[in-house]
């Protein structure tokens, strides 16, 4: 349950955090150090993991959103909702992630508002993109 909403654990959203990334502007990670990104999902899996089946997303490691100017890149997606895909992250973004993925669980598309973010989340979006791609048609169809 998150925030008094239960949110079904076979329902619950992926969240991805690249594992590969580095903050913007960043130096890369020292030989055996590890990397920006590495350590923001080691933070959010570590919040997740104390929340148990009360968690609201299935955190994920993942490589490379392509993302790299914008790093730290964190992606999240469920069933028949948006997929979005979000950066300029850190590893003190741990918390309003859970917190994010708790609206966008609650939200019927996937669509949570800036004003429904955490503040720090509000200008993070990258991209966006639909649950199904439908076959577009043509006007004289």
């Amino acid at each position: 349950m998150s925030d008094g909403v239960a949110v079904p654990h076979n329902n619950r959203p992926h969240l991805y955090v690249c594992v590969s990334c580095r903050c913007r502007g960043a130096e890369p990670a020292s030989e055996g150090e590890p990397t920006d990104g590495r350590r923001l999902y080691e933070a959010v899996k570590a919040l997740a993991d104390e929340m148990g089946t009360d968690a609201p997303a299935h955190v994920l490691p993942t490589l490379c959103f392509a993302n790299c100017e914008r790093g730290c890149s964190v992606g999240i997606a469920a069933t028949g909702k948006w997929s979005y895909v979000m950066g300029e992250l850190t590893p003190g973004h741990a918390a309003d992630l859970l917190t994010y993925a708790t609206a966008y669980a609650k939200a019927k598309t996937g669509v949570v508002l800036p004003s429904g973010r955490p503040a720090s989340l509000q200008t993070s979006v990258i991209a966006r993109f639909p649950a199904t791609f439908e076959p577009a048609k043509d006007a004289a169809e």
